[in-house]
């Protein structure tokens, strides 16, 4: 968790929405992401998005733990299950509910961390940028 953490942190500091994902297979890391959304002005570039593009064709992953600092929303949630991800591990989702339930429904073991780091570094960027917040989960 903490690489998905630093991911985070590097979305941050480069002006951008502060999720960071990690993709880990035989406990190794594989593919690292964070949202990019502001950077690439990409709608669709979520933190677990990037994460798994940037791991690239790996054939399974049902070896895999996805890693991120939020719960995943729908979009990354279907990425998980088109993918038959079927571990996913998050920070915290005190801050977005996500889409828990729509893994669970289709067998991922999803486990929250419940991470104080996590939702204070959402909390902070919720306050500070509060419009960006809103477009990112599609409240506008």
């Amino acid at each position: 968790m903490q690489a998905a953490i630093r991911e985070a942190e590097l979305g941050r500091d480069e002006g951008g929405i502060p999720i960071g994902s990690v993709l880990v297979k035989n406990g190794e890391i594989i593919g690292r992401g964070h949202n990019r959304r502001v950077q690439d002005l990409d709608p669709v570039v979520h933190a677990e998005i990037d994460c798994i593009r940037n791991a690239g064709r790996i054939g399974s992953f049902k070896d895999c733990i996805l890693y991120s600092t939020l719960m995943p929303c729908y979009l990354c949630a279907g990425a998980v299950v088109q993918f038959n991800i079927p571990h996913v591990i998050v920070g915290e989702s005190r801050t977005f509910p996500g889409a828990r339930e729509f893994m669970e429904a289709h067998g991922v073991k999803v486990l929250d961390l419940d991470l104080l780091e996590c939702v204070q570094m959402m909390e902070a960027f919720i306050r500070k940028s509060p419009e960006l917040w809103n477009e990112d989960i599609g409240v506008l």
